[in-house]
């Protein structure tokens, strides 16, 4: 089972969900090095782009490894948005554009962005347009990814699909979870269904895959193209492995001991160092921890030093510490991992933002500093 974005043939049909001071060129590279499948850079914004941002060009670094390079956009305003994406594929040589539509973080959202644009349906059209036409001319394909609305009352996933398929898009990824329900609950994987039944785009589906044996049976259940992996990968970038395995037919998954956790631990470490050099990178690695030995014996004391790593030379020393052959914990199987939280009673939302599904001459103030 391959996936096909316009031009671009993905050999495993696996997308890497970009996560903000996460999915920089090192974990990239990680993951790629575990399986097939699309990575997707941290999410930029367009005017941060078009209006040189030095810090938003910052996050525009590849790994010498990256054959494919991904980027998902943010923004919203149509000029903007097209000309962010002539300078993506002018200047950095990228073969892919995802715009971003799901973000459900309250910053975002109380300017009309992420999660909460799909409801100004026109808006939403003219964004896409003007990417589509900015990256065609490069061969270059553009999808999105939504969630099924703002909350249970103001759905916009039906609707996103269609605009989308209109506008040219070449996939749309749908989260389905609300903006409300944040990462809370569980994924509708019924309303990804219900989407790749009404559009004659690909559709990949996003939430709740842990396992690879998650994503098989999303596939099964809803017929989407393919899936969209975010929280599931963290501290388990071998996920991308045993996913690869998975769409090739084969039975494989991977219970590392945690000697080759740490062995895993120390190939990140190394790539962000490579990156940003050795004491960012080292700053950088330490939110990783957590994740990486989530279920494991280590103790706290061991848990403490490694979030206060400084060198590679302390961390090699650190991980020497711990029990090579202590096996994986199955206890964390099939189990959430990142953030939760609970449902949020009330989306925050521009003033006035639900009475009209319309955008036309809004004005949204998009922020020029990309990042989280």
């Amino acid at each position: 089972m391959t996936l096909r974005l316009g031009s671009l043939e993905i050999a495993t049909p696996v997308v890497l969900a970009p996560m903000a001071g996460i999915t920089n060129a090192a974990y990239r590279r990680l993951c790629a090095e575990q399986g097939a499948g699309l990575y997707v850079c941290e999410m930029i914004t367009s005017r941060g782009l078009v209006e040189g941002d030095q810090h938003t060009r910052d996050m525009l670094v590849f790994d010498e490894a990256e054959t494919v390079r991904s980027v998902q956009l943010y923004g919203t305003d149509p000029a903007y948005v097209g000309k962010a994406a002539e300078i993506l594929c002018a200047e950095y040589g990228v073969a892919h554009i995802d715009l971003n539509f799901g973000c459900p973080v309250p910053k975002v959202t109380r300017k009309g962005g992420g999660g909460a644009l799909p409801w100004k349906r026109t808006l939403l059209g003219a964004i896409l347009e003007h990417a589509v036409a900015a990256a065609t001319s490069y061969g270059v394909p553009v999808t999105m990814k939504t969630r099924k609305g703002i909350d249970g009352d103001h759905l916009t996933y039906l609707d996103a699909g269609r605009i989308a398929a209109d506008a040219g898009v070449a996939a749309i990824a749908l989260h389905g979870r609300t903006v409300a329900q944040a990462y809370s609950g569980v994924a509708d994987w019924a309303a990804i269904a219900e989407l790749k039944a009404s559009v004659d785009i690909p559709v990949l589906g996003n939430g709740d895959i842990w396992e690879a044996a998650d994503a098989l049976r999303m596939v099964a259940e809803t017929g989407v193209d393919g899936v969209v992996v975010g929280r599931g990968c963290l501290g388990r970038p071998w996920l991308f492995r045993d996913l690869a395995a998975a769409f090739a037919g084969e039975q494989v998954a991977t219970l590392p001991t945690l000697g080759e956790v740490a062995a895993m631990m120390r190939r990140h470490a190394e790539l962000l160092c490579r990156h940003l050099g050795e004491e960012r990178g080292c700053k950088e690695f330490r939110k990783h921890v957590t994740w990486y030995l989530k279920g494991f014996a280590a103790g706290g004391e061991m848990r403490r030093d490694l979030g206060l790593v400084g060198t590679l030379a302390d961390l090699d020393r650190l991980l020497a510490g711990l029990d090579p052959a202590e096996p994986f914990p199955v206890s964390e199987l099939g189990t959430p991992r990142g953030r939760q939280g609970s449902p949020r009673e009330r989306v925050v939302l521009p003033e006035g933002w639900l009475e009209d599904t319309d955008g036309t001459g809004c004005v949204i103030a998009e922020d020029t500093v990309s990042g989280g």
